[in-house]
C-alpha cells in the first residue's frame, strides 16, 4: 500500500471512530465533544450523515429528552441600529430596504397573545440597538406588566443588545426569565463580521446575565464565510459559555447588506453543522432558527428535529418571513414530539 493510500485509509478509519468515541462520551457519559472533536465530526463525509443525525438524536433523548419548546418573537424596534453587523438589514449603516419603525404596546400584547396562541410557552421581545436606552428599557417594562395584565401565560425573554450592569438587574426585576444576546460567530472570525463592538463585549454581557440568575441563550449564524475549523471554534465556545439555549440561525443573504452575494448553506452541511453542535452541547436546548427553510426546507427541518434540535422558532423572523407555525406544528405532532409544558420552563 502506497504512503497516500494508507494515510487515506488511516482518515477513514478516523471519520469512523469519531462516532464511536462520541456514541461512548456523549451519549453514555454527557460528555460534550472537545473543539478538536467536533471538528472531525465536520469533516465527516456526505454518506456518514444519517448515522451522525441518529448520534444527535440519541444525545438529546438521552439528556434533553423528547419534549421541544415553541418559541415566538416579535421587534419591538426595527431597524435603524447604529451597529455594522454585516449579516444584518436592520444596520442603519447599510442601504437596506428596513427602515427604523417601532411597535406601540396594544401591538406587542397582541403579538404575545397570537404566539400563546400557537401553544409556544416562550415569547421573545427584541429591539435592533446597540444597547437598550430609558425609553426602550420603559417601553420594555410597560410591554411586559400590559402582557401579564392581559392574563397572557406565557414566558418573557429579551434580546436588546449589550446590557449594562444596572440593565441586567432591571431585567431581572421586571421578570424577564432569559436574555438572548448571539456571539454571532466564531471569536477568531467575529472581526470580520462586525467591527463597531468586540466579541467580548458580547461575552460580558452573557457573564452579567448568567450571575444574576437569568438564562442565557447565546447562539449565532452559520454562513458567514467561516472556516469548517471556525465552526468547530465557535461550538466549543459556545460549550465553555454553558448557555441554555442556543439559536441556529442560517444566512439569509439580505439585499443592501455586505453578505447579500453570499451563498445559501448547503442542507447537508446545515444538518452535520447541526449534529455537530449537540454533540458539543449535549443538554442544551437547540433551537432551530432564522433560514431553515431556505437552506433545509420542510424535508431537511425534519432531519434536523431527528438529528439534536429540540426546540424552535414559529412564525417569521424579526425581517423575514418564516412558515405558518401551523406547519411546525403539525410536524412536531407527525413526529410525535410534545410540547414542552409552561411550567417546566419556570
Amino acid at each position: 500500500m502506497t504512503a497516500a493510500a494508507t494515510h487515506q485509509a488511516e482518515g477513514n478509519q478516523a471519520e469512523q471512530d469519531i462516532l464511536q468515541v462520541a456514541r461512548e462520551q456523549v451519549v453514555e457519559r454527557g460528555v460534550g465533544l472537545s473543539e478538536e472533536q467536533i471538528l472531525a465530526v465536520l469533516r465527516l463525509p456526505d454518506e456518514r450523515i444519517s448515522d451522525l443525525l441518529a448520534l444527535a438524536h440519541d444525545v438529546r433523548m438521552r439528556w434533553c429528552g423528547p419534549e421541544v419548546e415553541v418559541e415566538g418573537i416579535v421587534s419591538v424596534k426595527t431597524g435603524g441600529c447604529p451597529e455594522d453587523c454585516h449579516f444584518c438589514s436592520q444596520s442603519g449603516l447599510f442601504p437596506s430596504p428596513v427602515r427604523a419603525a417601532w411597535l406601540d404596546i396594544p401591538g406587542l400584547v397582541e403579538a404575545a397573545r397570537q404566539t400563546a396562541a400557537t401553544g409556544a410557552t416562550e415569547f421573545c421581545i427584541v429591539a435592533a440597538v446597540r444597547g437598550p436606552d430609558k425609553r426602550l428599557m420603559s417601553q420594555v417594562r410597560d410591554g411586559i406588566k400590559a402582557i401579564a395584565d392581559a392574563g397572557i401565560d406565557i414566558q418573557i425573554a429579551c434580546s436588546l443588545g449589550m446590557l449594562t450592569q444596572e440593565q441586567v438587574y432591571e431585567l431581572v426585576e421586571m421578570g424577564v426569565h432569559r436574555y438572548n444576546h448571539n456571539l454571532e460567530t466564531a471569536r477568531s472570525h467575529f472581526p470580520n463580521v462586525v467591527t463597531t463592538h468586540t466579541w467580548e463585549e458580547r461575552w460580558e454581557t452573557l457573564r452579567m446575565v448568567r450571575e444574576a440568575g437569568m438564562e442565557v441563550c447565546s447562539g449565532g449564524i452559520v454562513g458567514m464565510g467561516e472556516s469548517v475549523e471556525q465552526r468547530a471554534e465557535f461550538a466549543a465556545q459556545l460549550a465553555e459559555l454553558r448557555p441554555h439555549e442556543v439559536p441556529m440561525n442560517f444566512l439569509i443573504p439580505q439585499p443592501g447588506t455586505p453578505y447579500e452575494d453570499f451563498e445559501i448553506v448547503e442542507g447537508k452541511d446545515a444538518l452535520r453543522t447541526v449534529a455537530a453542535f449537540r454533540l458539543a452541547l449535549p443538554r442544551t436546548m437547540l433551537r432551530f432558527a432564522g433560514g431553515r427553510e431556505l437552506t433545509l426546507g420542510d424535508l431537511g427541518a425534519e432531519q434536523g428535529m431527528l438529528g439534536g434540535i429540540n426546540a424552535i422558532i414559529v412564525g417569521n423572523y424579526l425581517t423575514n418571513l418564516g412558515r405558518p407555525a401551523s406547519k411546525d406544528l403539525e410536524m412536531l405532532a407527525e413526529l410525535q414530539m410534545p410540547i414542552k409544558a409552561l411550567s417546566d420552563t419556570l
